[in-house]
């Protein structure tokens, strides 16, 4: 069983390696370079025209949009003074029902992951720079828009439709410019950067909010969010850019084995892209979903009411265990890039579950008390942010590995879709949950069984790229292979 069902054989000989079922979607053979240094191909003939490297520039650009678009993660804190509001009354106050008080955030993640496909298809087909300008525009109209009401309808539309449109052009437009420049040996920890600024924001945002919460209100607080954000991602935009067609970039094979054998084992894998109807129709697809839907609904369900939680021990600090649990987000994409790069996906995966389940069972006896110990809140909503942050770079690099990079863009909005419905049904399922009982207890035992279940789908997922790379890598350290 595999991304697909596995059947693979690798016969090394001096000429030819053949990987069976590589031009099926779920299977993919490893691309390389024999070129040492950056350049281009055009027509199969290398060109001597030496391209400026802007993958660091490129990289750093798509981190600083993720870094303004993550104010998603703070909701937590909007919907704190939503809730405060609410309790004071009044005729200027938020007039919600309480059990709809998370309705604008997973209204987000939902059209987030749905206008993913939309905002992949601009990028692979217009680029990154006018994706994420038009992400930037949508992001900052959203919050100006909030901040003129109380409605329950308008901040919906407002909060939920337009920032969560805005989020997706600008998140889809950040990653496949940095991946394009660097080596398929380093996707995970290019994904994982780009995409840790938008685990990092609530660092800076939720301390940010708090101070002109109190200073401002909430009104003036979210036209202030709504432009920096505009003049921030439309500025950093355009930093982003392609890299010229046919480039390959230097560094991935320096590292390997020079012989004929080598060579010959490298030049014959081909690279295969799979477009969004054939990735469809495969069971690979639809595996790969459902791992995410579980991974990804049981950590959004935790930050979107985590300073909820933090609010009886910690008070008016409980914005604090946001900005740590922030940390946590960010540093998960971070390692777990690096270890799917070094360990293989699946590996990786499995670690993530396994720990993920382990956290949100030990919180439940942590958050059943009135007074939550702080330290012991702050350390599982931590875990939980980093085991959550892990499945935003391992994802995006398993779409990379099993479907290429020419319909990445679009591919990828295609599988985000279950990171919306999971941060959707979870949200809703947590508030409802919370709301009838006072607890979050239920919730999190919820998260736990489905965590396990998704561990059990990947202990018997083997990752085929990792399986293809140790079969040739045998053949070739095989007595006699010198040539």
């Amino acid at each position: 069983m595999g991304f697909s069902i596995i059947l693979f054989s690798a016969a090394l000989s001096k000429k030819k390696i053949t990987a069976v079922g590589a031009t099926q979607p779920g299977f993919r053979s490893v691309a390389s370079s024999r070129l040492p240094s950056a350049s281009y191909r055009t027509g199969g003939t290398a060109m001597t025209e030496k391209v400026v490297d802007r993958g660091v520039a490129v990289t750093m650009a798509g981190t600083g949009i993720n870094l303004a678009l993550g104010v998603l993660y703070a909701w937590s804190i909007f919907k704190g003074a939503i809730k405060q509001s609410i309790d004071a009354g009044g005729p200027d106050s938020f007039a919600w029902d309480p059990a709809n008080l998370n309705d604008p955030y997973a209204v987000c993640c939902l059209v987030f992951a749905c206008s993913m496909f939309f905002a992949g298809r601009c990028q692979d087909k217009y680029g990154p720079r006018l994706t994420a300008i038009i992400g930037g525009l949508l992001v900052g109209a959203g919050f100006v828009l909030a901040s003129t009401s109380t409605s329950y309808g308008m901040w919906i539309i407002s909060f939920g439709v337009l920032a969560g449109m805005g989020i997706a052009f600008g998140y889809s437009s950040a990653t496949p410019p940095a991946l394009k420049w660097f080596p398929p040996n380093k996707t995970g920890l290019i994904a994982g950067i780009v995409v840790s600024g938008f685990g990092l924001a609530s660092v800076y945002i939720a301390p940010t909010a708090q101070y002109l919460l109190a200073s401002w209100g909430l009104s003036r607080t979210m036209f202030f969010f709504g432009i920096g954000f505009m003049v921030v991602v439309s500025l950093l935009a355009l930093l982003l850019i392609n890299p010229p067609e046919g480039f390959k970039p230097k560094g991935f094979v320096d590292r390997r084995g020079s012989t004929n054998r080598h060579r010959d084992s490298r030049d014959l894998f081909e690279e295969v892209d799979f477009t969004p109807s054939q990735i469809l129709r495969s069971l690979a697809f639809w595996r790969v979903w459902l791992l995410y839907f579980i991974g990804a609904g049981s950590g959004l369900m935790v930050i979107g009411s985590v300073a909820g939680m933090a609010k009886s021990s910690l008070g008016a600090n409980a914005f604090l265990v946001v900005a740590i649990l922030a940390v946590g987000n960010a540093a998960g994409r971070v390692v777990a890039g690096m270890l799917a790069d070094k360990l293989g996906r699946c590996r990786t995966m499995a670690g993530m579950f396994g720990l993920q389940a382990l956290m949100m069972f030990w919180a439940i006896p942590i958050i059943s008390t009135a007074h939550p110990n702080a330290l012991m809140l702050v350390g599982v909503a931590t875990m939980i942010g980093f085991n959550y942050g892990a499945n935003l770079s391992i994802f995006p690099t398993i779409t990379k590995d099993l479907w290429g990079m020419k319909h990445f863009g679009v591919n990828y909005g295609t599988l985000f879709t279950a990171w919306g419905l999971g941060g959707f049904v979870m949200s809703k399922l947590s508030q409802a949950l919370n709301a009838g009982s006072g607890s979050f207890a239920s919730s999190f035992a919820t998260a736990g069984v489905l965590l396990l279940l998704g561990l059990c789908v990947v202990i018997f997922t083997r990752d085929q790229k990792e399986t293809l790379r140790q079969a040739v890598g045998k053949e070739l350290r095989a007595p006699g292979v010198r040539a």
